[in-house]
């Protein structure tokens, strides 16, 4: 919040009784209220904008524009910060230079893991960090109570408590089995935010007709949930926004926009989000750069990209008073591009400091203190011998569950597949692309597995797991044979938590995650190329998929269709209840 002091000095500098800390000279100034590009000056004060057009005003510090394009900074509307393997205070050299500049964050993983302490843990240094961190409040830890195993829980008292802190703008996304069940626990969280004047995130994957329509009645605003056109129309006829997502294994963004241009829909409920993406991707594609570039590219007119990713997000969230233009008042969160038919962050201001010079990070780099209990999550009381991933049948033939995945989607199919019985064991068949997939509970509450089966991911031999799988982060394995298996969640709990990937016996490649076995404070350099690592070793065994450690770490959920699995077992999303595995 801004103080009395800095807002009389606004005032004063405003009125030319005192100097400008900083003025931005010969912009071209891209206004997201009227929609138009003015040649401007940008006067700068405590950090937030006086003027964008402060020609003649005094100033402490000029810097030269240059005659370029200056931009409100971009806005990430849903992310998952413990998603990115990096940890926030790394993360800025990754998404800043992209033009990045707020991240509105829903840290439901780490609450998974470590409850209310480890949520708070991650976000120790958010005020000294070259980018905004905005919570969207987690609504569901657990998310699916009774479905699986978590190491922590958030309860009413803690989320009602978290939307009181001023850094909280919304209820974190909601699934719709808690609405459409009308569960007082989380019906009462929609109440405690919408009676503190901020908004609830929907989650409606796979919701139409009357369900939407409850949906949308239980009080959720938006959906970052659409995979094509007509599911995010159906979204906006409610009055429910769309967070347009383009992450490492949600790929929305071209089938949504393509209808938004060819049926000319308007589009100032529209946004985008990355929910989930990793740091190599950033790194060579980009964050929410590609996304407003990829719309240009797709038709959308480069200022209604450009507002996408700015004031129609700060408006929907209630923020717009602090970000999302470069209007007096607002932080002077400042990008500068030669061109905006591409655009290509060459400058970037945070808070009225460069942070990005000739598009390399400048900024400052928090130093990361966490708890030592934090890298003390995996404790396994099973999943270290072959024969736990067993699965039994008295027959010589069965006929099981298949989660059958959708290319560039977190959705999957649920199909069946008949496989072949050997002394008891169920086997996997790699010749027909069907792994065995089990889900190992690393809380050392039960030692529970779950086991079933997946198509999709094309390996021809080993195994491949992640301590990372939504929204649980039990330990999730998929594999040809028990054995690799076995070996991949030793070497998880050994690591406390990564990526791992293994084959005859041998672990062939790893990625060390210790802190809640979700993220790296290793430098980010070093983690891309960890992860480009193991996942060429994937690649030379077969595999086909272009993120599988994203991949397989979705493939749990027990809240996106059609099925999920969990350490209690195979899950109908749908119907929201466990199921035989077997047909």
């Amino acid at each position: 919040m801004i103080s009395l002091t800095e807002r009389k000095d606004l005032i004063r500098a405003a009125l030319g009784e005192i100097p400008l800390d900083l003025r931005i000279d010969d912009v071209q100034v891209v206004n997201v209220y009227t929609g138009t590009v003015d040649p401007g000056s940008i006067g700068i004060k405590t950090g937030r904008i006086v003027t964008p057009y402060a020609a003649g005003y005094e100033a402490t510090q000029v810097f030269e524009g240059g005659g370029k394009y200056a931009l409100p900074g971009f806005i990430d509307t849903h992310v998952h910060l413990d998603s990115t393997l990096v940890i926030p205070e790394n993360l800025s050299q990754l998404i800043v230079p992209r033009g990045t500049t707020v991240m509105l964050s829903d840290p439901m993983e780490i609450a998974n893991v470590a409850g209310l302490p480890g949520f708070k843990a991650l976000l120790q240094s958010r005020e000294e960090l070259s980018y905004h961190i905005f919570l969207e409040v987690p609504s569901r830890v657990p998310t699916a109570p009774g479905l699986e195993t978590t190491g922590g829980e958030l309860n009413l008292a803690d989320v009602s408590e978290i939307l009181t802190w001023p850094e909280s703008v919304s209820l974190g996304e909601l699934d719709p089995s808690k609405v459409l069940e009308m569960r007082d626990e989380y019906l009462l969280k929609v109440e405690a935010a919408l009676r503190l004047g901020k908004i609830c995130n929907g989650h409606a994957v796979g919701r139409v007709g009357k369900e939407l329509v409850a949906y949308a009645c239980g009080g959720l605003a938006d959906d970052h949930e659409c995979v094509d056109y007509e599911e995010a129309l159906s979204r906006l006829r409610l009055g429910m926004a769309v967070l347009v997502r383009e992450g490492s294994t949600e790929r929305n963004l071209d089938l949504i926009l393509e209808g938004v241009v060819r049926e000319g829909t308007y589009s100032h409920h529209l946004m985008f989000c990355t929910d989930d993406k990793h740091p190599d991707e950033i790194l060579e594609e980009g964050h929410i750069d590609y996304m407003v570039n990829r719309a240009i590219e797709l038709g959308i007119p480069s200022l209604k990209a450009i507002q996408m990713a700015t004031v129609n997000a700060a408006k929907h969230f209630r923020i717009e008073h602090l970000v999302g233009s470069l209007s007096p008042g607002r932080w002077a969160d400042i990008l500068l591009t030669e061109d905006l038919q591409h655009i290509v962050p060459n400058t970037v201001f945070f808070k009225g400091k460069q942070v990005v010079e000739d598009g390399g990070y400048i900024g400052s780099r928090p130093e990361a203190d966490y708890p030592s209990w934090l890298y003390k999550t995996v404790s396994l009381k099973s999943g270290k011998k072959a024969e736990d991933y067993i699965l039994n049948l008295d027959e010589n033939q069965a006929s099981v569950w298949v989660i059958d995945l959708f290319p560039d989607q977190i959705i999957n199919t649920k199909i069946s597949a008949d496989l072949t019985v050997v002394g008891g064991a169920v086997m996997s068949d790699p010749s027909r692309d069907i792994l065995k997939l089990a889900v190992v509970e690393r809380h050392g509450k039960n030692g529970n597995i779950g086991i079933t089966f997946v198509k999709g991911f094309g390996l021809k031999n080993g195994a491949l797991a992640s301590s990372i799988a939504h929204d649980h982060h039990n330990i999730i394995i998929a594999g040809s044979n028990d054995e690799d298996m076995a070996l991949c969640a030793s070497a998880i709990e050994e690591m406390q938590g990564g990526f791992v990937i293994a084959a005859d016996g041998k672990v062939l490649g790893k990625l060390p995650l210790p802190i809640a076995g979700l993220l790296s404070e290793e430098p980010v350099s070093d983690i891309i190329a960890n992860l480009e690592e193991i996942n060429q070793i994937y690649h030379n065994l077969g595999g086909t998929l272009p993120a599988p450690f994203m991949t397989i770490s979705f493939i749990g959920l027990p809240t996106v269709p059609d099925l999920g699995l969990t350490d209690l077992g195979l899950i109908d999303v749908l119907a929201h209840k466990l199921i035989d595995p077997f047909v």
